[in-house]
């Protein structure tokens, strides 16, 4: 199906995509009833734009500066009043696309709405250690945008309020451990430039202290452990990835 020609008329979805051969073709079909499909690609040195292409998706490739940057740029190319923003390792239910038709042809006020997401970590469902509480705001109206953060990007809501539909992505994040570190370096890098750069600064205290109150919280405080291996795992990750951070954020401070 061709990227103009697609099904509802009401609603843009925008896909940010970097080396995501595997997923992107997954991702863009189960949007096929979205009335267009646009990939905005970083850099990829795969053939996910080809995939994305014949998939039916408009591909754009501005240089890339940050990741709302990029899902801006996508909305700033749309024509339809609501945007639905997916990442290419996400799906989207039929339950959840008929749901999300319904709340756009009433939106009751609201101009944006938080989807539930349903992770997965190396092949299995984690309900636990709060990923089962993820709600990020991925439908919303077009004039609205997303700030300028490198990491913890989010959508401004500048009028109207925020819903919540009941239908979840399916979020199959981290299907290996590869995939985990490759963005570990970089968000823990990009973390620490960005709060530096608010005038943040980070001591050794914070090295210490900061990563084994991460894995209590997660591992014991929001139950992690009820995910078995997995569960312990991730809670070891994130405690690491808190260290890597707040490492970052020390060195830059210290440097003269």
């Amino acid at each position: 199906m061709s990227a103009t020609n697609r099904g509802s008329p009401d609603i843009t979805a925008v896909i940010a995509a970097h080396n995501e051969s595997a997923n992107i073709e997954a991702c863009i079909a189960s949007l096929d009833w979205a009335r267009e499909v646009i990939v905005v690609e970083n850099e990829s040195s795969d053939d996910t734009v080809d995939r994305a292409r014949a998939a039916g998706a408009t591909v754009i490739s501005p240089k890339f500066t940050t990741i709302g940057a990029a899902r801006n740029n996508a909305i700033n190319r749309t024509q339809t009043p609501w945007i639905l923003v997916v990442d290419a390792d996400e799906r989207c239910t039929d339950e959840l696309a008929a749901e999300i038709q319904k709340v756009i042809a009433n939106p009751g006020g609201h101009s944006a709405f938080r989807v539930p997401r349903r992770n997965y970590f190396l092949g299995k469902e984690i309900k636990h250690g709060g990923w089962g509480s993820d709600k990020p705001l991925r439908l919303f109206k077009r004039e609205l945008r997303y700030n300028a953060n490198l990491v913890h990007e989010h959508v401004d809501v500048t009028n109207g309020t925020v819903g919540e539909v009941k239908g979840s992505l399916l979020h199959y994040t981290y299907t290996s451990l590869d995939q985990y570190f490759e963005k570990f370096d970089r968000y823990s890098r990009w973390w620490a430039e960005q709060n530096f750069a608010k005038g943040r600064r980070s001591g050794a205290g914070a090295v210490l202290f900061k990563p084994p109150a991460r894995f209590v919280g997660m591992y014991v405080l929001k139950g992690g452990f009820r995910d078995g291996a997995r569960g312990l795992v991730l809670a070891c990750l994130a405690a690491a990835s808190v260290m890597a951070k707040y490492a970052r954020l020390w060195e830059r401070s210290i440097r003269k």
